[in-house]
């Protein structure tokens, strides 16, 4: 979708009556029963309380938005409807709707998930923008949902695929997750409750899990270990969520019910080994972990999540911050090996960044913080294609390939529901404050993303501009001070320098190590500015089992070497239904020669590269061009350079 379309689509949005409300104060505190009794060191801001400004990000999101307003609501509740039989009394009936493709395809048995994934999409961007459109439509779904939840029975069954497939899961039998799929919708159904006040959600969220208490409970464990070896999502997240929505206790048993004893208990008695598991399929078990701490301060599920996230942030992610190959992990101490096209599923990313996020606000840690950074900027920004607004499967690292694309009909991957949600929640990082209470005087500063934040409770705005990371600087300014002194406290990045500091113009002396915070408290009023200056370089970083083997970064930017497009295949091949739709069968083409060796020394890359323009764009001697990643499209590119150190 072209710029000029998306900003027609947006308009129309406004015409609709798009206006900025919240129907919720803080944390949704109003719609927590059972709220949290870890303790933490840092709270997230609701998403209504922080508004991007005009930049490379929001322009993710602004074209996210509007393929998800494209989408009609009957077609993503289609395939419930042909489940449950509900098309009398639909103008046209059966017929009249067109059918989506790829996963969303009546024969594929993940069916519905991308409309769970709506519900949450459309939830976060309709906190993060205050856009009625989203909430509107997001309605539109829960209605027809619990139309079909009521003509599938009493019991509070709801899918597009038949119950028969659960009765084949709890078997041991072949079927593709179909309890993945029932997380999805069940946590866009908590997320429609949470952001927008979706009473009628919450309802169909309660009978769902009414349903799964009965069908499960009574299973030996024999059975539920047999059933939890295939992949279930974050189930037990879903549930515990359930349960703090609604202090029901069944749905705390029932997140315990979907515990993965085989895979979580070695984390939890402290021993990481992760071998050739699926990556995502392992990831969404920590979330589930992570909020079992929260809820219940179990130390043992803190230490899972903790070591699962150091281990995997530590040795299984790319420079990307991006982590898998194949869906896989894989040995990290042989990682050169595995810089195919199939690295770096963008599910994988995903949850990794929630996983962070519940692990910042318990030790509020700048390292988190930067990986964070790291993977947002070089792997969720990167995955959209800025000409279509359509989205990746993998983000691959193998040098003369391209970035693949899904379609708007015949896609419907995991990672563009999940893509739904990423483009929607970009301000959900940039702030977090010291916890509620009288003692909350502390605002983090983590991104460096241009954005408007309001602290209600301490009526406090502050406005962020920057062209980062094309510029090394950023300012704050005050719009709303506080009634009493306030700290804020910056991140100083491992890739940056000393950082600057002014305020008011007013050069002040800060102390700090990389990879910590810097802290400026007074009485702040409004016009007040502080600009901070991260002064940054170029750097390279080479797989672990390979010295020559190596990535060029500017500051936290992954730059690429820009390969042209001879031999090219359509970067979205699989349009044409007939077509199969599995990215493992697809051939990058990759023409010989390409030049993929660089010359460089790697302790000071900057001797052999020259910046170009204002942009981040730079040139090898022999004109070469590296740019960032995330505006790398519609074009071979290399990441993983075959280094050729300069002679001294």
């Amino acid at each position: 979708m072209t710029r000029i379309a998306i900003t027609l689509l947006l308009a129309m949005c406004a015409i609709l009556g798009v206006h900025a409300q919240s129907l919720y104060p803080g944390q949704h505190t109003s719609r927590v029963r059972v709220h949290d009794t870890a303790p933490v060191r840092a709270e997230a801001f609701d998403l209504a309380d922080v508004r991007l400004l005009p930049g490379r990000v929001r322009d993710n999101l602004e074209r996210d938005s509007a393929w998800m307003v494209s989408i009609p609501a009957a077609r993503l509740l289609h395939s419930f409807r042909n489940n449950a039989g509900v098309f009398a009394g639909l103008e046209g009936g059966y017929e009249s709707v067109r059918k989506l493709g790829g996963w969303e395809s009546l024969d594929c048995d993940l069916r519905g998930h991308t409309t769970g994934h709506m519900l949450s999409a459309c939830a976060l961007m309709y906190a993060a923008t205050g856009q009625h459109v989203f909430k509107a439509k997001a309605d539109s779904l829960v209605a027809g949902l619990a139309e079909v939840q009521a003509a599938l029975g009493s019991s509070g069954y709801l899918s597009a695929f038949p119950e028969q497939l659960i009765d084949r899961n709890i078997l041991g039998r072949p079927v593709w997750a179909p309890w993945y799929t029932l997380h999805k919708i069940l946590a866009g159904l908590i997320d429609q409750y949470l952001y927008a006040g979706n009473e009628q959600a919450l309802d169909i969220a309660r009978r769902m899990g009414d349903w799964a208490y009965g069908k499960l409970m009574a299973l030996p464990d024999s059975t539920r270990r047999l059933m939890l070896r295939n992949e279930f999502g974050g189930m037990n997240e879903a549930f515990f969520n359930l349960y703090a929505v609604t202090a029901d206790g069944r749905f705390r048993e029932l997140a315990e019910f979907f515990h993965h004893n085989d895979v979580v208990d070695p984390l939890r008695s402290g021993t990481a080994s992760f071998g050739t598991l699926h990556t995502n399929t392992f990831i969404p078990k920590l979330l589930g972990e992570a909020r079992r701490y929260e809820l219940t301060r179990a130390s043992e599920s803190r230490r899972a999540a903790r070591l699962f996230w150091e281990h995997t942030t530590g040795h299984h992610c790319f420079t990307t911050g991006s982590c898998s190959q194949k869906e896989h992990f894989f040995d990290p101490a042989r990682m050169s090996q595995y810089l195919n096209g199939y690295t770096g599923e963008t599910c994988c990313t995903y949850n990794m960044l929630k996983l962070s996020r519940h692990l910042f606000c318990w030790d509020a840690d700048a390292d988190v913080a930067e990986y964070y950074e790291r993977a947002l900027f070089n792997h969720i920004l990167a995955q959209q294609d800025t000409a279509s607004g359509m989205v990746c499967y993998f983000l691959p690292m193998l040098s003369g390939a391209h970035k693949v694309y899904s379609t708007p009909e015949q896609s419907f991957w995991c990672c563009v529901g999940s893509g739904f949600e990423s483009h929607a929640k970009y301000a959900e990082a940039i702030y977090y404050r010291t916890p509620s209470g009288a003692d909350a005087d502390t605002l983090f500063v983590n991104l460096l993303i241009p954005s408007r934040l309001n602290w209600r409770e301490l009526g406090f705005s502050l406005v962020q501009r920057t062209a980062f990371p094309e510029s090394d600087t950023a300012e704050w300014t005050v719009e709303a001070s506080s009634a009493r002194p306030l700290a804020i406290a910056f991140r100083h990045p491992r890739w940056s320098g000393l950082p600057e500091v002014t305020v008011n113009g007013r050069k002040i002396h800060v102390k700090s190590e990389p990879g910590s915070y810097f802290t400026v408290r007074r009485r702040w009023r409004a016009g007040d500015r502080i600009a901070v200056r991260y002064p940054m370089e170029l750097r390279v970083e080479t797989t672990p089992d390979n010295p020559c083997r190596g990535a060029v970064l500017y500051g936290p930017i992954v730059l690429a070497g820009q390969l042209g497009t001879e031999g090219m295949c359509d970067p979205a091949p699989f349009s044409d239904p007939t077509v199969r739709n599995d990215y493992y069968t697809y051939d990058y083409h990759i023409p010989a020669g390409l030049p993929t060796q660089l010359s460089i020394d790697p302790a000071c890359p900057a001797s052999a590269l020259t910046r170009k323009g204002p942009g981040l764009t730079f040139a090898t001697a022999d004109g070469r061009i590296l740019a960032p990643l995330y505006d790398t499209h519609r074009t071979r590119y290399v990441v993983y350079w075959d280094i050729v150190p300069q002679k001294k």
